[in-house]
Protein backbone atom coordinates (compact mmCIF):
# COMPACT_ATOMS: atom_id res chain seq x y z
CA UNK A 1 0.00 0.00 0.00
CA UNK A 2 1.12 3.12 -0.78
CA UNK A 3 2.53 5.35 1.76
CA UNK A 4 0.28 8.38 1.29
CA UNK A 5 -2.65 5.94 0.95
CA UNK A 6 -1.53 4.65 4.70
CA UNK A 7 -1.21 7.95 6.41
CA UNK A 8 -5.16 9.10 4.97
CA UNK A 9 -6.74 5.88 5.99
CA UNK A 10 -4.97 6.15 9.13
CA UNK A 11 -5.91 9.93 9.74
CA UNK A 12 -9.29 9.04 8.74
CA UNK A 13 -9.38 6.33 11.59
CA UNK A 14 -8.38 8.24 14.36
CA UNK A 15 -10.15 11.22 13.32
CA UNK A 16 -13.06 11.02 11.91
CA UNK A 17 -14.13 7.30 12.83
CA UNK A 18 -12.76 8.14 16.61
CA UNK A 19 -15.46 11.15 16.71
CA UNK A 20 -18.77 9.21 15.55
CA UNK A 21 -17.43 6.26 17.93
CA UNK A 22 -16.95 8.59 21.12
CA UNK A 23 -20.65 10.26 19.77
CA UNK A 24 -22.35 7.38 20.07
CA UNK A 25 -20.88 6.53 23.22
CA UNK A 26 -21.38 9.62 24.86
CA UNK A 27 -25.18 10.66 23.18
CA UNK A 28 -26.51 7.27 24.98
CA UNK A 29 -24.94 8.30 28.47
CA UNK A 30 -22.59 5.38 29.26
CA UNK A 31 -19.98 6.94 31.37
CA UNK A 32 -19.36 3.83 32.83
CA UNK A 33 -17.83 2.82 29.30
CA UNK A 34 -15.05 5.57 29.71
CA UNK A 35 -12.40 4.32 32.49
CA UNK A 36 -12.50 1.35 30.40
CA UNK A 37 -11.49 2.52 27.25
CA UNK A 38 -9.14 4.82 28.86
CA UNK A 39 -7.15 2.21 30.73
CA UNK A 40 -6.59 0.31 27.83
CA UNK A 41 -5.49 3.70 26.22
CA UNK A 42 -2.98 4.04 28.40
CA UNK A 43 -1.40 0.52 27.96
CA UNK A 44 -2.02 1.18 23.96
CA UNK A 45 0.45 4.40 24.24
CA UNK A 46 2.69 3.25 26.35
CA UNK A 47 3.58 -0.11 24.55
CA UNK A 48 3.69 2.02 21.54
CA UNK A 49 6.39 4.20 23.09
CA UNK A 50 8.15 1.51 24.85
CA UNK A 51 7.98 -1.47 22.43
CA UNK A 52 7.82 0.57 19.16
CA UNK A 53 8.67 4.31 18.73
CA UNK A 54 11.57 4.44 21.38
CA UNK A 55 13.33 1.15 19.96
CA UNK A 56 12.93 2.44 16.53
CA UNK A 57 14.45 6.01 17.37
CA UNK A 58 17.97 4.77 18.85
CA UNK A 59 18.00 2.52 15.81
CA UNK A 60 17.81 5.74 13.48
CA UNK A 61 19.92 8.08 15.71
CA UNK A 62 23.13 8.41 15.92
CA UNK A 63 23.02 10.75 19.14
CA UNK A 64 21.44 8.49 21.84
CA UNK A 65 22.07 11.30 24.17
CA UNK A 66 20.55 13.78 21.92
CA UNK A 67 17.17 11.92 21.26
CA UNK A 68 16.42 11.18 24.73
CA UNK A 69 16.85 14.49 25.62
CA UNK A 70 14.04 15.19 22.41
CA UNK A 71 11.79 13.12 24.66
CA UNK A 72 12.57 14.78 27.96
CA UNK A 73 12.26 18.30 26.09
CA UNK A 74 8.63 17.16 24.42
CA UNK A 75 7.64 16.15 27.74
CA UNK A 76 8.39 19.43 29.52
CA UNK A 77 7.07 20.63 26.16
CA UNK A 78 3.25 19.68 26.43
CA UNK A 79 3.51 20.33 30.10
CA UNK A 80 3.81 24.18 29.32
CA UNK A 81 1.27 24.13 26.62
CA UNK A 82 -1.14 22.22 28.76
CA UNK A 83 -0.37 25.00 31.77
CA UNK A 84 -1.12 28.05 28.89
CA UNK A 85 -4.51 25.65 27.99
CA UNK A 86 -3.62 24.81 24.40
CA UNK A 87 -3.19 21.94 24.67
CA UNK A 88 -6.21 20.63 27.03
CA UNK A 89 -8.02 16.89 27.43
CA UNK A 90 -10.77 16.39 29.16
CA UNK A 91 -12.63 13.21 30.29
CA UNK A 92 -16.03 12.96 31.39
CA UNK A 93 -15.46 12.00 35.27
CA UNK A 94 -13.67 15.33 35.16
CA UNK A 95 -17.43 16.65 35.21
CA UNK A 96 -19.28 14.58 37.28
CA UNK A 97 -19.99 16.97 39.74
CA UNK A 98 -21.02 19.79 37.42
CA UNK A 99 -24.78 20.79 37.33
CA UNK A 100 -25.84 20.11 33.09
CA UNK A 101 -28.35 22.44 33.78
CA UNK A 102 -26.26 25.24 34.45
CA UNK A 103 -24.28 26.87 30.66
CA UNK A 104 -21.30 28.71 30.49
CA UNK A 105 -22.45 30.52 27.73
CA UNK A 106 -20.02 28.00 25.07
CA UNK A 107 -16.67 29.66 27.30
CA UNK A 108 -15.48 25.53 27.86
CA UNK A 109 -16.71 24.61 24.40
CA UNK A 110 -14.75 27.19 22.80
CA UNK A 111 -11.66 26.12 24.49
CA UNK A 112 -11.82 22.53 23.92
CA UNK A 113 -12.26 23.03 20.20
CA UNK A 114 -9.26 25.34 19.86
CA UNK A 115 -7.05 22.51 22.12
CA UNK A 116 -8.65 19.26 20.62
CA UNK A 117 -7.94 21.25 16.76
CA UNK A 118 -4.28 21.77 18.02
CA UNK A 119 -3.67 18.40 19.35
CA UNK A 120 -5.49 16.74 15.84
CA UNK A 121 -2.68 18.45 13.82
CA UNK A 122 -0.29 17.41 15.76
CA UNK A 123 -1.54 13.83 15.79
CA UNK A 124 -1.49 13.91 11.63
CA UNK A 125 1.80 15.06 12.03
CA UNK A 126 3.27 11.93 13.99
CA UNK A 127 1.22 9.43 12.12
CA UNK A 128 2.81 10.81 9.13
CA UNK A 129 6.63 11.16 10.90
CA UNK A 130 5.83 7.33 11.95
CA UNK A 131 4.50 5.83 8.64
CA UNK A 132 7.33 7.21 6.39
CA UNK A 133 10.03 6.01 9.29
CA UNK A 134 8.27 2.49 9.26
CA UNK A 135 5.33 1.21 8.00
CA UNK A 136 4.75 -1.49 10.82
CA UNK A 137 5.62 1.83 13.68
CA UNK A 138 3.11 4.09 11.62
CA UNK A 139 0.19 1.08 12.14
CA UNK A 140 1.43 0.90 15.82
CA UNK A 141 0.79 4.58 16.60
CA UNK A 142 -2.21 4.93 14.50
CA UNK A 143 -4.10 2.37 17.12
CA UNK A 144 -2.40 4.16 19.81
CA UNK A 145 -3.87 7.64 18.75
CA UNK A 146 -7.16 5.99 18.14
CA UNK A 147 -7.58 4.43 21.37
CA UNK A 148 -6.43 7.00 23.34
CA UNK A 149 -8.36 9.43 20.36
CA UNK A 150 -11.82 8.28 21.57
CA UNK A 151 -11.95 8.41 25.56
CA UNK A 152 -10.66 12.09 25.12
CA UNK A 153 -13.54 12.46 22.26
CA UNK A 154 -16.26 11.49 24.99
CA UNK A 155 -14.77 14.12 27.29
CA UNK A 156 -15.11 17.13 24.54
CA UNK A 157 -18.75 15.75 23.66
CA UNK A 158 -19.65 16.09 27.49
CA UNK A 159 -17.94 19.26 27.56
CA UNK A 160 -19.88 20.67 24.86
CA UNK A 161 -22.81 19.59 25.57
CA UNK A 162 -22.52 21.16 28.96
CA UNK A 163 -21.69 24.45 27.67
CA UNK A 164 -25.15 24.57 25.77
CA UNK A 165 -24.43 23.41 22.69
CA UNK A 166 -26.72 21.14 20.97
CA UNK A 167 -26.22 17.51 20.02
CA UNK A 168 -25.76 18.48 16.48
CA UNK A 169 -23.67 21.56 16.89
CA UNK A 170 -21.23 19.14 19.33
CA UNK A 171 -20.86 16.40 16.48
CA UNK A 172 -20.46 19.31 13.55
CA UNK A 173 -17.34 20.87 16.04
CA UNK A 174 -15.85 17.67 16.91
CA UNK A 175 -15.96 16.76 12.99
CA UNK A 176 -14.48 20.26 11.57
CA UNK A 177 -11.67 19.91 14.52
CA UNK A 178 -10.74 16.11 13.43
CA UNK A 179 -10.07 17.40 10.07
CA UNK A 180 -6.77 18.97 11.13
CA UNK A 181 -5.63 15.62 11.22
CA UNK A 182 -5.44 15.38 7.50
CA UNK A 183 -4.01 18.78 7.57
CA UNK A 184 -0.98 18.03 9.81
CA UNK A 185 -0.24 14.69 8.06
CA UNK A 186 -0.20 16.56 4.33
CA UNK A 187 2.01 18.58 5.56
CA UNK A 188 4.44 16.37 7.17
CA UNK A 189 4.38 14.03 4.55
CA UNK A 190 5.62 16.41 1.73
CA UNK A 191 7.64 18.47 3.91
CA UNK A 192 9.54 14.81 4.92
CA UNK A 193 10.23 13.76 1.75
CA UNK A 194 13.29 16.38 1.57
CA UNK A 195 13.88 16.20 5.25
CA UNK A 196 14.44 12.93 6.26
CA UNK A 197 17.05 13.80 8.86
CA UNK A 198 14.13 15.00 11.24
CA UNK A 199 12.15 11.97 11.67
CA UNK A 200 13.85 10.75 14.85
CA UNK A 201 13.23 14.11 16.53
CA UNK A 202 9.64 14.15 15.58
CA UNK A 203 9.38 10.49 16.53
CA UNK A 204 11.03 11.64 19.94
CA UNK A 205 8.12 14.41 20.02
CA UNK A 206 6.28 11.80 19.72
CA UNK A 207 6.66 9.11 22.29
CA UNK A 208 6.84 12.35 24.63
CA UNK A 209 3.10 13.51 23.84
CA UNK A 210 2.15 10.14 23.84
CA UNK A 211 3.87 9.16 27.11
CA UNK A 212 2.47 12.99 28.78
CA UNK A 213 -0.91 11.99 27.76
CA UNK A 214 -0.68 8.43 29.40
CA UNK A 215 1.00 9.29 32.42
CA UNK A 216 -0.27 12.75 33.72
CA UNK A 217 -3.80 13.39 31.73
CA UNK A 218 -5.31 9.56 31.71
CA UNK A 219 -3.58 7.73 34.69
CA UNK A 220 -4.74 10.76 37.19
CA UNK A 221 -8.34 10.27 36.15
CA UNK A 222 -7.62 6.12 36.92
CA UNK A 223 -6.98 6.74 40.54
CA UNK A 224 -10.26 8.25 41.29
CA UNK A 225 -11.78 4.84 41.54
CA UNK A 226 -9.54 3.10 44.38
CA UNK A 227 -11.95 -0.11 45.21
CA UNK A 228 -9.58 -3.48 44.47
CA UNK A 229 -12.32 -4.26 41.76
CA UNK A 230 -12.05 -1.35 39.60
CA UNK A 231 -7.83 -0.96 40.28
CA UNK A 232 -7.43 -5.02 39.01
CA UNK A 233 -9.92 -4.01 35.99
CA UNK A 234 -7.56 -0.86 35.33
CA UNK A 235 -4.36 -2.93 35.51
CA UNK A 236 -6.15 -6.02 33.33
CA UNK A 237 -6.94 -3.39 30.82
CA UNK A 238 -3.75 -1.74 30.81
CA UNK A 239 -1.96 -4.84 30.41
CA UNK A 240 -4.00 -5.66 27.64
CA UNK A 241 -3.48 -2.40 25.52
CA UNK A 242 -0.08 -3.49 25.90
CA UNK A 243 -0.16 -6.87 25.12
CA UNK A 244 -2.28 -5.22 21.77
CA UNK A 245 0.58 -3.57 20.76
CA UNK A 246 3.03 -6.38 21.57
CA UNK A 247 1.16 -8.50 19.34
CA UNK A 248 0.94 -6.22 16.40
CA UNK A 249 4.71 -6.12 16.61
CA UNK A 250 5.30 -9.31 16.58
CA UNK A 251 2.64 -9.69 13.44
CA UNK A 252 3.89 -7.00 11.33
CA UNK A 253 7.58 -7.92 12.15
CA UNK A 254 7.64 -11.28 10.70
Amino acid sequence: MPVLAAILIACFAGSLLSVLLAAVIAFRARPGWNPTLISFAVGTLLGSVFIEIVPHIFESSRDFQASAMTILAGILLFFLLEKFVLWRHYHEEDFAGHDAGQHDHGRSGLMIMVGDTFHNFIDGIIIAAAFISDFELGVVTSLAIVAHEIPQEIGDFVILLHSGYSKRAALTLNLISSLATFIGALIAYFALQTTQEWIPALLGIAAASMIYVAVADLMPGLHKRTALSATAQQVTLIVLGVGTIWGLHVVLGQ
